[in-house]
C-alpha cells in the first residue's frame, strides 16, 4: 500500500490525455492476446469460448471508453453571487484504490475499474479471484507489457496484484490509506466490506448477487422470449449476478411455455467449454453444486416442482469437473 500510495502521487500529475495513452496501449496488447486470454478464462472460470472471448472484448470495450474519457474530465463554471469571484468545479483523483473481484468475471470486472482508475489518476491495488489466479496473472502481465511500450514514465506500482483468500480483502477493506474499495461477490462478502470501510467513514462501491426475474405475458414474443431465457439462464452456468434466476409467465400462456422451455433445456450441449458447439460448461466448483441442491431443497419444501434436471452429470463429460442438468422448477405464486 505504501508503494501504490507513491505511485499514485506521482500518476496524479501525469496529464489525463497521457494516462489515457497508457489505457490505449493495453487496449491494444489485449487485442493482440485475446484468444489467449479468453483460453485461460475457459480454463479456470469454465466459460464456452464464445463467453470467455466476449468477455475478454469488454476489456477491449472498456478501454476504448477510458480513453475517451481521458479528454473529457470536465467540471462546471458556475456564477458566483460575489463581485469578481468565479466558482469552478475540479476532480481530483481519490488515492490507492483497490478492486476485489469474483471468479465469474475473472477480467472484466476487473478492467471496468481498473481502466477507469487509470484515467483518473489513481493506483490500483487488485485481490483477484482465488478461484481463477491465471486470469489474474495474465491480466497483471497485460499492464506490465503496455508500460514498457509507453515513452513515457509510469510509476512503480501503479498497478499490483495481490493473491489470497477473504482475509486479503477483509485487509483492505480495513485499511485507512485505501480510501475507496470496489468489491464484486456475494450480498454477504458485500456486506461485510461495507460495514468495514463504512467503519473508517472509507467509500465502497458493489456489485453483488442477483436475483432477476423475467415477465413473459400472453403478448410477448414467445419465441423471443424463449431465447432469451435460455441464454439468460445458462450463460456461465448461471453463476452471474444477472442471470435469470425467476421466470414470471402470465397463467394463460404458462402450461405450453414450460413445456417449450423443458424441449430446449433438452438440446443443451453440455461438456467440456473447450470444445466448439457446447452451450454449457462446469460448476466453478462443488460448492456451486450444493448450493444448487440446497435452493431447490428449499423451492421443494416451499410447495415447488421440480419439472426438469437439477443432477449432476457424471458421464461423457470431463473428469473431475462440475456438469450438471440446469434445472426448472414451478412454484405457486
Amino acid at each position: 500500500i505504501i508503494s501504490a500510495d507513491i505511485a499514485f502521487k506521482k500518476w496524479q500529475v501525469v496529464p489525463a490525455p497521457k494516462r489515457g495513452e497508457l489505457v490505449r496501449l493495453i487496449g491494444e496488447e489485449v487485442r493482440k492476446n485475446k484468444k489467449a486470454l479468453a483460453q485461460l478464462i475457459t480454463l479456470e472460470a469454465g466459460k464456452i469460448i464464445q463467453e470467455a472471448e466476449g468477455e475478454v472484448q469488454e476489456w477491449i470495450d472498456m478501454c476504448d471508453f477510458a480513453v475517451g474519457l481521458s479528454r473529457q474530465l470536465h467540471g462546471l463554471t458556475i456564477s458566483s453571487e460575489r463581485p469578481l469571484h468565479h466558482m469552478r468545479e475540479s476532480w481530483h483523483p481519490l488515492g490507492p484504490v483497490a478492486v476485489i473481484s469474483a471468479f465469474n468475471f475473472p477480467m472484466a470486472v476487473w478492467a471496468w475499474n481498473t481502466m477507469l482508475a487509470f484515467i483518473c489518476g489513481d493506483s490500483v491495488i487488485w485481490k483477484g479471484s482465488e478461484q481463477t489466479p491465471l486470469c489474474s496473472l495474465a491480466c497483471a502481465k497485460i499492464v506490465n507489457l503496455a508500460i514498457e511500450e509507453c515513452d513515457f514514465d509510469v510509476p512503480f506500482a501503479l498497478h499490483t496484484l495481490i493473491m489470497g483468500d477473504k482475509a486479503v480483502g477483509q485487509w483492505l477493506a480495513d485499511d485507512e490509506r485505501i480510501p475507496l474499495v470496489s468489491a464484486t461477490g456475494s450480498v454477504v462478502m458485500g456486506q461485510d466490506v461495507s460495514r468495514r470501510v463504512g467503519q473508517r467513514l472509507g467509500r465502497s462501491l458493489l456489485e453483488l448477487s442477483g436475483n432477476n426475474a423475467l415477465v413473459i405475458s400472453n403478448i410477448s414474443d414467445l419465441d423471443l422470449a424463449l431465447r432469451a431465457v435460455v441464454f439468460s439462464a445458462i450463460g456461465t452456468s448461471g453463476q452471474r449476478c444477472t442471470s435469470l434466476r425467476r421466470l414470471i409467465i402470465q397463467q394463460d400462456i404458462a402450461d405450453q411455455f414450460i413445456l417449450d422451455l423443458i424441449s430446449s433445456y433438452q438440446t443443451i450441449k453440455i461438456g467440456d467449454p473447450r470444445e466448439e458447439g457446447i452451450h454449457l460448461g462446469p460448476l466453478i466448483n462443488l460448492q456451486a453444486l450444493k448450493k444448487m441442491h440446497s435452493a431447490i431443497e428449499q423451492g421443494i419444501q416451499q410447495g415447488g416442482k421440480l419439472l426438469h434436471g437439477g443432477e449432476r452429470l457424471l458421464k461423457s463429460v470431463p473428469d473431475g469437473g462440475i456438469y450438471l442438468q440446469p434445472a426448472i422448477m414451478e412454484i405457486d405464486s
